[in-house]
């Protein structure tokens, strides 16, 4: 069973920082795109940042040169770091991830984490 577990969310000021991780655990093949979505109350899940397996990132146009996405390919880990946070951050931050499983070695899977709170308030 593969599942991805978020830690890092919290009450942050503005301005402040957070960072947000993320872990790939279970019978794990290989792991291709990873990457941070958020979802405000009341509104759709956008994508954050995503690095592929390559290393080469993408951003929210909302939150380039403020957030950087790194992964490490030997722990199975991606990261968010988060700095110069604004209101306008609070959401739900989830994990995503395409991974093949032993399992199921042929073909990738989307995988969701099960989300951890950003909130940045004053």
């Amino acid at each position: 069973q593969v599942q991805l577990v978020e830690s890092g969310g919290g009450l942050v000021q503005p301005g402040g920082s957070l960072r947000l991780s993320c872990v790939a655990s279970g019978r794990i093949f290989s792991i291709n795109a990873m990457g941070w979505y958020r979802q405000a109350p009341g509104k759709e899940r956008e994508l954050v940042a995503g690095i592929t397996g390559g290393g080469s990132t993408n951003y929210a146009d909302s939150v380039k040169g403020r957030f950087t996405v790194s992964r490490d390919m030997v722990q199975n880990t991606v990261s968010l770091q988060m700095n110069s946070l604004k209101f306008e951050d609070t959401a739900v931050y989830y994990c995503n991830a395409d991974i093949r499983s032993l399992a199921s070695s042929s073909r990738y899977y989307n995988y969701w984490g099960q989300g951890t709170q950003v909130t940045v308030s004053s």
